[in-house]
């Protein structure tokens, strides 16, 4: 299969114009005629993942976070970016990213079906036609009512966490649940506009806990891995019952951080 159709398949699920305006997702290095026999699955675009790509003989490196993200006047070795981008092309390894429009059209929903939330809508919309309106995470409903603390554990669980970081009543009744992977901070407004009791997401600030928490809302800080990791398991899915000839390989990362 050649690149450009391996990158009609990825935009059929996740099309570009859910992009948000200052990402760059789509193809980042590469030739759209290039043959593509493996793919490897990768959240970042690490040296790390670069060389594990190499070593495994990929064609393709599939990620979430995109490899270039501004504009670069130069490519360069004297540049962490250039000597990436340089390395992939001496190897012959092309690179695409689905970063903003997988989190509306994918990342949102399977998280929101990791913690098991029924009766879902967007969280804050950021495409809307006559036909649906699409946007960044998820709100929703539990089966059941839950204890915050109780719901941290399940957080953790869901998504195979070492650690959560809990903000806020720890015997707070948890009835409606918001959900946005990442780093989610920014979307303060659209949670409590919502009407969630809990807000899930990363890369939550010390004074955006603060503010949310005062304002009655509970906070589980995830970490920006933490839930984004589930790209991986979701895209090794999608690749091999849309490109079932094609070798799949998995980037065995882990959280940039640790906790000692």
């Amino acid at each position: 299969m050649i690149l450009q159709d391996v990158c009609a398949k990825l935009e059929e699920h996740s099309p570009l114009r859910y992009m948000a305006e200052w990402d760059n997702s789509g193809l980042q290095v590469g030739g759209r005629q290039q043959e593509i026999r493996s793919i490897l699955i990768t959240l970042d675009v690490t040296d790390e993942a670069i060389d594990y790509a190499i070593d495994a003989r990929a064609d393709l490196i599939l990620s979430h976070h995109p490899l270039i993200f501004s504009a670069l006047k130069s490519v360069t070795e004297e540049d962490l970016c250039g000597r990436r981008i340089l390395k992939l092309i001496r190897h012959h390894i092309c690179c695409y990213a689905m970063h903003t429009n997988f989190d509306v059209m994918g990342m949102a929903d399977a998280a929101a079906d990791a913690l098991g939330l029924k009766k879902c809508e967007v969280l804050e919309v950021t495409y809307e036609d006559e036909v649906s309106k699409e946007g960044f995470g998820r709100v929703g409903e539990l089966s059941s009512p839950m204890r915050a603390g109780e719901y941290a554990g399940h957080v953790k669980k869901s998504f195979s966490l070492d650690h959560v970081v809990f903000y806020g009543d720890r015997d707070a009744l948890i009835e409606r649940v918001a959900i946005c992977p990442g780093s989610g901070r920014s979307m303060a407004p659209a949670v409590l506009l919502s009407g969630a009791d809990l807000y899930v997401t990363g890369d939550m600030g010390h004074h955006d806990a603060l503010d949310l928490t005062e304002q009655g809302l509970c906070v589980v800080d995830a970490g920006h891995y933490g839930v984004e990791k589930l790209f991986v398991p979701y895209m090794e899915e999608f690749l091999h019952r849309e490109c079932g000839e094609m070798k799949v390989i998995t980037y065995p990362g882990k959280a940039p951080g640790e906790i000692l």
